[in-house]
């Protein structure tokens, strides 16, 4: 089997800021299903940001559906939108030492709310976060030995603008010299590229479709901030920034973007030792692993980003998201008469929900919660004895030991035996 050692994707980065960037234009590449277009030839004079209610005249459905989802709100100005703030901040805890007064924005509300303080024309992240699952307080500051840019500013959070650190994935054009956004939050020109010339003169000729580039330059849109990583060259502009500068959609990541390193067998901050994330914000680190990534698959295939009623902005409910392509007997699997019979799970149960064995939730987002990984590799008990990487059936059956699983494992006669039970 072939080894995933140093599966980062080895860019070579050019990073520059937003301002001096120099395109490189994505070209078209082959893949399964032929080559698709090239996104638009921008110029100078089309590189102007319109801002997403720009977008509403003539597209209304898709920016009501929008401007509903947490795209549209992981940034909100608490004195603009006083629901913004989640917790009670009239209770006291030892961890909250600020009050509403001292936020100037908020950020995030499902799994976790941060909350940043504004010094000069600088955020800083306040001392405490909001966990939205179990509702208490958890301290936050990164410590020393986690993230990779953490040598390169002092202890304190205040020490640590979010400018470099964050503002980048959470807005529209961070300009990394005046410290402000076109827009706060994944606007439309977030994923579509900058949108002035369109929204004068519209034409399919001066906007991106995300849907009709490649499959690399498509997943990219996403990977730009749903991935763990770095430029190439810090500092940028005396910073050390952990996101990637420069880029828009219609570049290539690679050249403003390295994906962090992993070494087979290595547990470290970022990754489990089969390379699997460990940790939120690195579900583009876990797909670009996944066969189906290999095989031409997109984020797009399976989430939209303009919002659903589903989960996770699925376009379907999870299973029928995987029955896309996958079916009972079908050509690509699950080999088996009948969806049952792959899982071994009566229907309806949670151990019949493709995502619960595929993508079980082993990515911690804060504390002892949650989300879930993106290889879509069915991790067994053996692999969690050698590597320690948790498995979906203990996750599960939580009263139960990896040696139980794998004697359950051993009447799977559909499965390979060296797959799924070669320990102990």
């Amino acid at each position: 089997m072939p080894s995933r050692r140093h599966i980062s994707l080895v860019f070579v980065a050019v990073a520059a800021c937003s301002a001096s960037a120099k395109p490189v234009e994505h070209a078209p590449e082959r893949h399964a299903g032929g080559a698709r277009p090239a996104p638009p030839p921008y110029t100078p004079a089309t590189l102007a940001y319109a801002g997403s209610e720009a977008c509403k005249p003539c597209h209304s459905a898709l920016y009501d559906r929008w401007k509903t989802t947490r795209m549209a709100n992981v940034v909100r100005d608490p004195k603009l939108h006083p629901d913004a703030i989640i917790p009670d901040m009239t209770k006291p805890d030892p961890l909250v030492t600020f009050g509403v007064a001292d936020i100037a924005l908020v950020y995030g509300s499902r799994w976790k709310q941060r909350y940043f303080k504004r010094i000069g024309d600088d955020l800083f992240p306040l001392p405490a976060q909001w966990d939205v699952t179990r509702q208490v307080w958890k301290a936050y500051h990164v410590p020393d030995g986690a993230d990779w840019w953490v040598p390169f500013y002092g202890k304190d959070n205040m020490e640590r603008p979010t400018g470099p650190l964050c503002d980048g994935c959470h807005s529209v054009n961070y300009d990394v010299r005046t410290k402000t956004p076109t827009e706060w939050n994944v606007g439309c020109e977030k994923c579509h590229g900058p949108g002035a010339s369109h929204a004068s003169a519209p034409s399919a000729t001066n906007i991106i479709d995300p849907g009709k580039l490649d499959p690399v330059a498509a997943n990219d849109v996403c990977i730009q901030c749903h991935s763990q990583g770095r430029p190439s060259t810090p500092p940028i502009e005396g910073n050390a920034f952990d996101w990637p500068v420069g880029f828009r959609v219609g570049l290539r990541l690679r050249d403003f973007w390295h994906l962090e390193d992993h070494t087979l067998g290595e547990t470290t901050f970022t990754h489990f030792a089969d390379g699997t994330g460990h940790k939120n914000r690195m579900q583009g680190n876990d797909f670009v692993q996944a066969l189906m990534y290999r095989r031409g698959v997109t984020c797009s295939n399976c989430h939209d980003a303009h919002g659903t009623d589903n989960p996770a902005m699925l376009v379907m409910k999870s299973s029928e998201v995987c029955f896309q392509c996958h079916d009972a007997a079908g050509p690509i699997g699950p080999r088996a008469a009948t969806i049952e019979a792959h899982t071994h799970h009566k229907a309806g149960s949670p151990g019949n929900e493709c995502v619960n064995c595929h993508m079980p939730k082993i990515e911690q987002t804060i504390g002892d919660v949650n989300v879930r990984s993106h290889t879509f590799t069915f991790v067994t008990p053996s692999m969690s004895e050698r590597s320690k990487i948790p498995n979906a059936c203990i996750a599960c059956h939580s009263d139960k030991t990896n040696a139980w699983a794998t004697s359950a494992l051993r009447v799977w006669t559909t499965e390979s035996p060296r797959r799924v039970w070669p320990w102990p």
